[in-house]
């Protein structure tokens, strides 16, 4: 079989010459098909929910902020971690989830979490509000309070 194939090919050079010639053709028009990125994004599927509260220590940050909204968080499907950091003045909360889950998905699910742990935040530390901040793979979720107003007098 391998014979009678190599015995074709020297026969037929101007066929075999074409076929190769086809080929490379369609090889260079679906590499400039080929959706490929300078910096690839590697990261996980991950949403971070950043509140800033300058008034609070770090442990009255964990309980009024971080554990509010680490709990809301708790039930949310293809959650592969949930982890945080309570630091003053800052909680940062990253909900990373499973590869098949698209990002913009995951980010409507944390926001509807998100807006339900604001009503467990005590309202002497004021409501977060949530609003877009996106990082180089667009996936953060920044809740921010408003800034407070000087007293002039």
């Amino acid at each position: 079989m391998l014979n009678a194939i190599i015995h074709f090919s020297i026969k037929n050079k101007i066929v075999i010459a074409l076929m190769t010639l086809a080929l490379v053709i369609w090889g260079l028009w679906s590499a400039t098909k080929l959706p490929i990125d300078a910096v690839p994004d590697i990261t996980n599927n991950q949403v971070q929910i950043i509140t800033i509260c300058p008034t609070l220590a770090g442990q009255e940050v964990e309980q009024f902020v971080t554990y509010p909204i680490e709990k809301a968080l708790a039930n949310l499907p293809d959650v592969e971690e949930l982890r945080s950091i309570s630091r003053f003045g800052l909680s940062v909360v990253t909900v990373v989830f499973d590869d098949k889950v698209n990002i913009w998905f995951a980010r409507q699910l944390v926001g509807e979490k998100v807006r339900e742990a604001e009503e467990q935040i005590p309202s002497r530390h004021r409501k977060p509000r949530i609003g877009a901040r996106f990082h180089r793979a667009g996936r953060d979720i920044s809740i921010r309070h408003p800034p407070e107003k000087r007293q002039r007098g």
